[in-house]
């Protein structure tokens, strides 16, 4: 299985923080936000990464990055790949994850958004993954702000909404997604939606219609840090992660 991080958008949340820079090279406590992203693969046994930004930020990652030196496989102790790709213009998160299709090619493929940090361990699920899809799911305070899983009685996901304005469950789908090398071929002729972006949630609701779509609870924290208070917050749990006060 290879990976894709999506590091890309102009972070207007995050202004004036942003201007200069991309959100995803900020700091979080001691680590710019960028490195938690790229661990957690590497840490699931993933050696083989592309990361999508803009054409404005793409030497800066390189320059911080480079083809991945400062990270080590604990599957083969080598040295991970680290290569890039450019997102022109930001039409959203399958539109991302369809420019590495070339890079991925018969390969499975785990897509992860760069401004997502998780404290799951997620080695085993990526080990255990053979075929159709899976999302990762997280009960949230404010689930307007997110896509949303409704699910049956059997509690599998028959539907996911994005950003619904009265949403049915508190399930956030969160920014780590896996796929069988079938993704791509769902993204031939799709369109783009209401806010004029391919979303990957009318990818994920074609799993679901297959019946192939699979999803997993996570237990631990996660952070959005798209935002100052989440920043901060996502921050200041890993200080005292780290053993300050």
């Amino acid at each position: 299985m290879k990976a894709v991080i999506l590091a890309g958008g102009s972070g207007t949340r995050l202004y004036p923080l942003t201007i200069s820079t991309n959100k995803h090279l900020l700091s979080l406590y001691n680590k710019p936000v960028i490195y938690y992203a790229v661990e957690k693969l590497v840490n699931a046994g993933i050696s083989k990464i592309m990361i999508i930004t803009s054409p404005s930020t793409i030497y800066e990652f390189v320059n911080l990055l480079g083809s991945g030196k400062n990270f080590i496989s604990p599957k083969t102790d080598k040295q991970v790949q680290i290569v890039y790709g450019i997102q022109n213009e930001p039409n959203g998160v399958a539109y991302g994850l369809h420019l590495a299709k070339d890079y991925i090619g018969d390969d499975n493929v785990i897509l992860l958004l760069g401004d997502n940090i998780f404290e799951d361990n997620i080695g085993e699920h990526v080990k255990n993954f053979k075929s159709g899809a899976t999302v990762f799911l997280k009960k949230v305070t404010d689930p307007k702000r997110f896509g949303v899983a409704e699910l049956n009685k059997k509690g599998k996901i028959t539907k996911i909404i994005e950003k619904p304005k009265k949403p049915k469950t508190n399930f956030a789908v969160t920014g780590l997604y896996m796929y069988d090398n079938s993704v791509f071929g769902k993204m031939i002729d799709q369109k783009k939606s209401e806010r004029g972006e391919y979303e990957i949630t009318d990818i994920n609701n074609i799993f679901i219609k297959e019946g192939t779509l699979n999803h997993i609870v996570l237990k631990k924290n996660w952070f959005d840090i798209g935002s100052f208070d989440s920043l901060l917050d996502a921050s200041i749990f890993m200080r005292k992660k780290n053993g300050k006060k």
